[in-house]
């Protein structure tokens, strides 16, 4: 069960300013119900650029209500240079504290809060996007946001990282990546033992199975089809059967097949099991998948 402070349950069982504002100046919206959070931020400004009013609605758990309930009252009375100074270390501090499983809430909350200040500054005419590359595939977390929460919060283990913005709690394929980043970043404070890289060859568990496919696609296929235009991501993994669904140009290309069984299928089965197959799976939509186990 979760430590929480006074300040969190206080601000779960009477959060502040829920609701939306009518004609607001800044709009946030961030995260999404399939990963589990969800944020909409709104603020209003006075005469003078000050923040007067915010408001949220999230889609959460305790500590997504609390960390959004006081963001909503930090802010107000700042203006927008203010409000963008904002950490997600802020947010926590004011509230004490939150257990460290549960820090991607305070990140979530300023995400949300860069969001609504670029949805204000460009008028509404730019949609918010975290920019750099896609490290985390399951949650779509780029590296440009790990290597954020990596410097804002001194983490040294993948598994903070992965309480501070989900990054590596899908699949886990992203994980050695993820080592990389905290180790070109926190150098000598951290030590990282190498862990075993999964090979072909000898009986895996499911999970060994679908992490050693994920870090085939990481590793050996997407960066093939991202030179052309096009991505791939893992939808499902049965058996022997591995399903997956183009992205980009890849799935609007006419040779999509001999790429699902000369690139997608022959490196798996270099690198996984002989006796894997690919399926591609053409009504998914792009979104967070679960794989089963």
């Amino acid at each position: 069960m979760w430590e929480y402070t006074d300040k969190v349950k206080d601000h779960f069982f009477n959060p502040r300013n829920v609701g939306e504002i009518e004609n607001a100046d800044g709009v946030g919206e961030v995260g999404s119900m399939a990963c589990g959070d969800a944020l909409k931020l709104t603020f209003k400004l006075d005469k003078n650029g000050r923040i007067t009013d915010a408001k949220f609605k999230t889609f959460g758990c305790a500590s997504a209500i609390a960390t959004s309930s006081v963001l909503t009252e930090i802010i107000k009375g700042m203006t927008i240079e203010q409000a963008a100074k904002v950490t997600n270390k802020d947010i926590a501090d004011y509230l004490g504290g939150l257990p460290e499983q549960k820090m991607h809430c305070s990140v979530m909350g300023r995400e949300a809060l860069e969001a609504a200040i670029e949805n204000y500054r460009t008028g509404g005419r730019k949609k918010h996007q975290l920019e750099g590359k896609v490290v985390c595939t399951c949650f779509g977390v780029t590296e440009n946001e790990i290597e954020r929460v990596i410097r804002e919060n001194d983490l040294t283990e993948v598994e903070q990282v992965t309480n501070y913005c989900k990054a590596g709690g899908g699949c886990g394929g992203c994980k050695g990546e993820i080592e990389k980043i905290i180790q070109r970043i926190q150098g000598d404070k951290v030590k990282i033992t190498p862990q075993p890289t999964l090979r072909k060859g000898g009986k895996l568990t499911n999970i060994q199975k679908i992490h050693l496919i994920q870090q085939t696609i990481n590793e050996q296929i997407r960066p093939t089809l991202r030179a052309d235009g096009g991505d791939i991501e893992l939808i499902d993994v049965d058996g022997n059967k591995v399903i997956v669904a183009f992205r980009g140009m890849c799935a609007k290309c006419q040779v999509a097949e001999f790429t699902m069984k000369d690139i997608v299928e022959a490196r798996l089965r270099e690198f996984v099991s002989d006796e894997l197959f690919v399926e591609e799976d053409k009504d998914s939509e792009q979104q967070p998948h679960v794989h089963r186990e």
